[in-house]
């Protein structure tokens, strides 16, 4: 039986969108809070009635957030925000981002589509100097987690 491991070393990440197209991952200085995917709306509306009889709501709706945390000091940083002051001109460059996350090794598949700029990062400056950027990203989020090694 293999150990079970896990390494950010392994994690492909990337943003494809109007001004851009790069990575995300392994070596774009990802801050240690590395990239976080969060479903904003449960699946289920779950509903009883008087007589204590059960009915589930499925919802279509897959809307999640997808937040990268990059070091202050990564390039990365100037290439989002190129992309940002571009796409905020625009309706029509609004909200066409693609972010994909992978664990090659896990076999973790994530795929954010629809995907805008939910903001632009808050910066702070201070005697360290401030530790990273969050990018924080909305759009249609599809997640398959692997079974990982065998």
């Amino acid at each position: 039986m293999a150990a079970e491991t896990y390494s950010f070393v392994n994690i492909q990440a990337s943003i494809s969108g109007p001004g851009g197209s790069f990575s995300l991952g392994a070596g774009a200085a990802v801050a240690e809070e590395g990239i976080t995917v969060e479903m904003q709306e449960d699946k289920d509306t779950m509903i009883w009635g008087a007589d204590g009889i059960l009915m589930h709501s499925l919802h279509a709706a897959k809307p999640g957030r997808m937040t990268v945390r990059l070091l202050k000091t990564s390039p990365t940083n100037a290439n989002l925000s190129s992309m940002y002051n571009l796409q905020q001109t625009s309706s029509a460059t609004w909200g066409g981002n693609v972010l994909t996350v992978n664990d090659n090794v896990r076999g973790d598949s994530i795929t954010g589509t629809s995907m805008a700029f939910m903001r632009f990062p808050t910066i702070a400056y201070s005697k360290d100097g401030a530790p990273m950027n969050e990018w924080v990203f909305g759009g249609i989020v599809d997640q398959v987690l692997g079974s990982g090694i065998t």
